[in-house]
């Protein structure tokens, strides 16, 4: 055992550059899993701190939460939990409760509403931060207001009315702009009669309210900051399945890393074995090497995997998907799975790479090493077909699945099961093409045919990370752009208002414009149906005939009313409703509603799942301010009344940004594995070329051979691996829009192709020029 290990040691010292290529494999592999689980456990742990409540040792506040009852079988239940997407007022006179309380010295209550850009409030609440004045006076009339010290100007603009600065505060918060009315404006502009959206209590004592929560600490935080839970939700979920599949990608690339190093070592280990090395033996030695390998790649990788998940944070702040004071949790906890994890896939992918080889007898070794057996090893054959079995099935699944959170980690779990079945064919293959009658010109065009067929080991081995990358980054990138047209399209087809107008928009004033037939408000929110959240928009129903087209297809829009919801085709199915049933769900604040189904249409991508009274909404969201779609009217005299949109811009997300910025990880990943491979198989190839030059090849002609096999390379690979993302594509498509054929930019995919082959030509040439700078005869005698 020990003199396996010590031999494992010396290995490593000698063959640094071989070694070299596992370990940029599994560095990338620990890093990218330490961020993942960064953001997962940020999602399970983090917590928001509070700025507009951090004077306020207590905040009463509504449950945040939708909670629901559910029963597990045999007298057993439990309770379910799910955040709501917009705040839960209370009532004011609560109070006054609180005021009564033991121990209570001052209760403060406090309204929030936007108002331009930023969020208005009543000056009696400026002691919950506390804020206080620099200059001025607090506002006293419905036409003044106090502006925190990032607002520059004498007056303030919003809902329409011009307000002036009669005050300015010392403090202004990082996350928020704030403005302060007089009690009354508030109360007026909240529009929420007899009701607030928190008091404080000073100072620290208990207090129980009836129908509302008192928050501390933290807890304060996640008051304020409602979109915080849905973030970590977002993280939870996000780290997951990054985490997930950059693990399989990681597995996916070490094994052919290591297995394409042990191919290179065919002649060292046949020799040991030919020593009276044991299969045991050999194992142990390529074991240890992997131990070594990944201990000291891990530890680095988890190193810059810290770095990697603040860089990741920071984009998701800027793309707005988690607010800004959610921090990062930093715990051993990541770093030790990614190091356990990349230890754990070396080891193995290292066992598994040298199984076939320690298992020669000594009096084969030499003839193994030096010509290649066709055909496969029965067990990688046979792991192939069921893979490849288990590839076709996780296709039909995936057309079953038509919602984006289902459909999501199973498409990136199917493109992964199509190339693991790849890589495991990839022999017979390589062994396919090879025995086609094609070669390039020249001699360098002969000598990559000859090279081809003689070495289809070493061609399978790039074509797995080739045909990864590809079908990783059309399904990642695509994807997107498929469900993006889909939506874009239906939202182009549904719209029949000439003129979009946005946020803060009047629709008072937009109704007087001459020549306007209609106006319809529009307000984008979500709801709850039996805790499942599903998007929604509320519109009001006068005119709707000339605004907008759901693509009825039972029921009747003209029956819709305050009563009344419309649903697309797959929500009724979801739900199992049809037209005329009763449908409860639960509103963005918690408040629960019965309505009943008006009508059922097909354009719900474009428009959201679930069709709303206006009237019925407005009063239970954060913020009222919606889009107007108008029928009628010039567009000159209508961008007075609120800026202009184009038809489709409610029907954009920014969704594709963040998922864009968390799988690009994946895909930089599989192009440092695409270079690494193809790096550690040209360089290897030194004493090989060096043979050809000292046969009277000339540089030239030896870069163009081996121009061409890589060319030959990516050309089966780019028709591989673009047959697996247009599998894996065409089945999401079909599960989520309802069409076979996926949207893909020509000039995107194309964009993919050029890159890879960039990506691989150079990774090709330059260590080849490398290798050739050194005189040939030195070459031969300088390696083994």
């Amino acid at each position: 055992m020990e003199a396996m290990i010590s031999l494992a040691w010396k290995t490593l010292r000698h063959r640094k550059a071989g070694f070299a290529g596992a370990f940029v494999a599994l560095f990338c592999a620990a890093a990218l899993v330490t961020a993942c689980g960064m953001l997962l456990e940020t999602g399970l742990r983090g917590a928001l701190a509070p700025e507009r409540y951090a004077g306020a040792p207590v905040i009463v506040a509504g449950d945040q939460f939708e909670r629901r009852v559910v029963d597990k079988g045999e007298g057993e239940t439990k309770v379910k939990a799910k955040a709501l997407s917009e705040l839960r007022w209370i009532p004011e006179n609560l109070a006054a409760g609180l005021a009564a309380a033991p121990g209570v010295e001052k209760v403060v209550t406090e309204v929030t509403f936007p108002a331009g850009d930023a969020l208005g409030h009543g000056w009696e609440s400026a002691a919950l931060t506390p804020f206080t004045l620099k200059s001025g006076r607090a506002p006293e009339k419905a036409g003044e207001v106090v502006v925190d010290a990032s607002f520059r100007g004498e007056s303030f603009t919003a809902s329409g009315r011009t307000y002036r600065v009669v005050g300015v505060t010392h403090q202004a918060l990082p996350s928020q702009r704030t403005v302060f009315f007089s009690t009354a404006e508030a109360r007026r502009l909240a529009g929420r009669p007899g009701l607030v959206s928190a008091i404080g209590v000073f100072p620290q004592v208990p207090v129980t309210v009836k129908g509302a929560i008192a928050y501390t600490g933290d807890e304060r935080g996640a008051v304020e900051f409602r979109d915080g839970d849905n973030a970590r939700i977002k993280l939870i979920s996000m780290g997951g399945a990054m985490g997930g599949t950059s693990l399989l990608v990681a597995i996916l690339v070490v094994v052919g890393t290591f297995a394409l190093s042990i191919q290179q070592r065919q002649r060292e280990l046949a020799l040991l074995r030919a020593v009276a090395a044991t299969p045991r033996q050999i194992r142990r030695m390529l074991g240890g090497e992997a131990l070594a390998v990944s201990a000291m790649a891990g530890v680095l990788g988890a190193g810059a995997g810290i770095m990697l998940g603040f860089w990741l944070r920071g984009r998701f702040v800027a793309l707005g998907a988690m607010p800004d004071n959610l921090h990062l949790v930093l715990s051993p906890f990541p770093m030790a799975a990614a190091l356990l994890a990349t230890v754990a896939a070396a080891w193995a992918a290292a066992r598994v790479s040298a199984r076939r080889t320690s298992k020669i007898r000594p009096v084969e070794a030499l003839g193994e090493a030096a010509l290649e057996k066709p055909g496969l090893p029965v067990g990688r054959l046979i792991a192939g077909l069921v893979v490849l079995a288990g590839s076709v099935v996780l296709t039909i699944l995936l057309t079953t699945l038509d919602t984006e959170a289902a459909a999501g980690p199973v498409t990136m779990l199917t493109a992964l099961a199509w190339t693991l079945a790849v890589s495991l064919l990839a022999p017979l293959i390589a062994r396919a093409v090879t025995a086609l009658p094609l070669r390039g010109p020249g001699a360098g065009g002969y000598l990559a045919a000859r090279n081809l067929r003689a070495g289809t080991k070493r061609m399978s081995s790039v074509i797995t990370p080739l045909s990864l990358m590809i079908a990783m980054t059309c399904t990642i990138l695509f994807v997107q752009t498929t469900l993006g047209a889909a939506a874009h399209d239906q939202a182009v087809a549904g719209v029949k208002a000439e003129t979009v107008l946005g946020p803060g928009a009047s629709a008072t004033a937009a109704r007087e414009v001459p020549g306007v037939r209609a106006v319809t408000e529009v307000l984008r929110t979500s709801v709850r149906v039996d805790l499942e959240r599903y998007g929604a928009q509320a519109v009001t129903p006068r005119g709707l005939d000339q605004t907008m087209d759901l693509g009825v297809v039972a029921g009747s829009m003209a029956s819709f009313g305050e009563k009344s919801v419309a649903l697309s085709t797959k929500a009724a199915g979801w739900f199992g409703v049809a037209v005329g049933d009763r449908l409860a769900l639960t509103l963005g604040d918690g408040t629960p509603a019965e309505l009943t189904v008006a009508a059922v249409y097909t354009r719900g991508m474009g428009f959201g799942e679930l069709t709303l009274p206006h009237a019925l909404v407005s009063k239970h969201v954060d913020d009222p301010r919606g889009t107007l779609l108008v029928a009628g009217g010039d567009r000159a005299a209508l961008s007075e009344a609120g800026p202009l949109l184009s038809p489709a811009g409610n029907s954009s997300s920014g969704g594709a940004a963040v998922n864009y910025v968390a799988m690009g990880l994946i895909i930089a990943f599989c192009a440092i594995a695409v270079v690494n491979t193809l790096a550690m198989s040209t360089s290897a190839r030194s004493r090989e070329m060096a043979l050809l030059r000292l046969v009277g090849t000339t540089r030239r002609q030896v870069l163009g051979m081996l121009r061409q096999e890589t060319a030959g390379a990516v050309l089966v690979s780019v028709v591989l691996g673009t047959l697996i993302s247009a599998i894996t594509l065409s089945a999401a498509s079909l599960g989520m829009t309802g069409s076979l054929m996926p949207s893909v930019p020509p000039l995107g995919y194309l964009g993919v192709i050029a890159g890879v082959a960039a990506l691989a030509l150079a990774a090709t040439a330059i260590p080849a020029r490398l290798a050739l700078r050194e005189h040939p005869a030195e070459a031969i005698g300088g390696r083994e």
